[in-house]
């Protein structure tokens, strides 16, 4: 490991892996750093990802996918289920420690050198750029140089915080989140579920996202200014206890998912932030997979021409920004302004929505019919909904 590189990568996610390939194929020397000792894990991630957005970053290898999703179930705080027609559209629930360990091995294919068990504790700033970062190595602390830095250390992004950008989250945009992995339950292993009740998860949903044949991923995210007394992991041991009583927990994580808009500023001299760090995550489905690879890949691009010019300001990093904004910025605001009013929906809402479709007959209960029918309950949907659809 040298002591200067063009471009140093902080996380080793499918963002940061991202970044550091389509800057190290723009011609730059890359360094991707991560301090978990193994890409990929912890997993921390409900894995689900569509077939349309992923192809357009990665050729899709089999062996990245647990299940293939051809179905969509929402349940009402009824208990009445809606089975949603989603016609050609194909989702996967990924392995994601396979898929970020090949993402990465891509950089590196590419040219990027990759080290694992590297903290980043710092960053070198001079002149009010940044300049590097400080990091803490198997073999001790040490300081590397780059001309661009590109944070992509998730949701606590210290990197952002360090270069004086707000990275602070309001607590109604920040879902508290919990997720077991679950084996010997009885599952339809092509659809993926999703509970929409208070009871279960106030301000947020509950799902079940199939890996394989009596295995899946489930999981809620509760809004983080709800005010019960109920912590995330009991609302998930009551659901388990009450549905899959048999079931065996594989793994448990939690955290924090991010449902806010992109920060207003992800960008400073030397440094661009990506996916989770700059509250890429879509806001509606908290899903962050394919927006992260695609402001990756854009910053990684960004980067390769700021090493090719010699501008590394942020005035110059604007147009990553705007490639930003445009590809699915504006769309993400969008998507927020839905997500606040989505999560002002009462149970008596649902209820109200799904025996509406439930009217529809079965072939035509799409997810736009079932839009469009929130659309009367809640009209102030309208215009951001038709403006989202106009840009698909």
């Amino acid at each position: 490991m040298k002591n200067e590189y063009d471009v140093i990568v902080v996380g080793a996610g499918p963002a940061g892996s991202t970044a550091a390939r389509h800057a190290a194929l723009g011609g730059a020397s890359v360094l991707m750093l991560e301090k978990d000792r193994d890409i990929g894990t912890p997993v921390r991630c409900a894995e689900g990802v569509g077939e349309d957005g992923l192809e357009k970053f990665v050729d899709i290898r089999p062996e990245w996918i647990s299940a293939r999703i051809t179905k969509v179930s929402l349940t009402a705080p009824s208990g009445k289920t809606v089975n949603a027609n989603v016609g050609k559209a194909v989702g996967f629930i990924l392995d994601r420690k396979r898929f970020d360990f090949d993402l990465a091995t891509l950089a590196a294919e590419a040219g990027a050198l990759v080290k694992t068990r590297h903290n980043v504790t710092g960053l070198i700033v001079e002149d009010d750029y940044v300049r590097g970062v400080k990091v803490v190595t198997p073999e001790g602390p040490k300081e590397i140089r780059a001309k661009v830095v590109i944070g992509a250390d998730g949701v606590e992004s210290r990197v952002g915080r360090w270069a004086g950008l707000v990275t602070v989250t309001k607590m109604k945009d920040m879902e508290s989140a919990v997720q077991a992995t679950v084996s010997n339950i009885d599952i339809d292993s092509e659809c993926i579920q999703f509970y929409l009740s208070s009871f279960w998860a106030p301000g947020g949903y509950l799902w079940i996202f199939p890996k394989g044949k009596g295995i899946a991923n489930i999981g809620l995210g509760v809004a983080g200014d709800y005010k019960g007394d109920k912590k995330a992991i009991d609302f998930l041991n009551d659901f388990l206890k009450s549905h899959f009583p048999d079931g065996s927990i594989q793994t448990l994580i939690a955290g924090g998912v991010p449902v806010a808009k992109t920060l207003k500023r992800f960008t400073a001299n030397g440094l661009m932030l990506v996916g989770d760090a700059a509250r890429m995550v879509d806001p509606v489905t908290g899903g962050g997979i394919v927006s992260g690879m695609h402001a990756g890949k854009l910053a990684g691009i960004q980067a390769a021409k700021a090493v090719e010019t010699g501008d590394f300001s942020e005035s110059f990093f604007q147009a990553y920004v705007k490639a930003w904004d445009k590809a699915g910025g504006k769309n993400h605001e969008r998507l927020y302004n839905i997500k606040e009013s989505i999560y002002k929906f009462t149970d008596d809402d649902l209820n109200y929505i799904a025996d509406k479709v439930l009217d529809v007959k079965p072939e035509k209960r799409s997810i736009a019919k079932i839009f469009s029918i929130a659309l009367w309950r809640k009209p102030a949907l309208l215009l951001d909904v038709a403006k989202l659809f106009a840009n698909y």
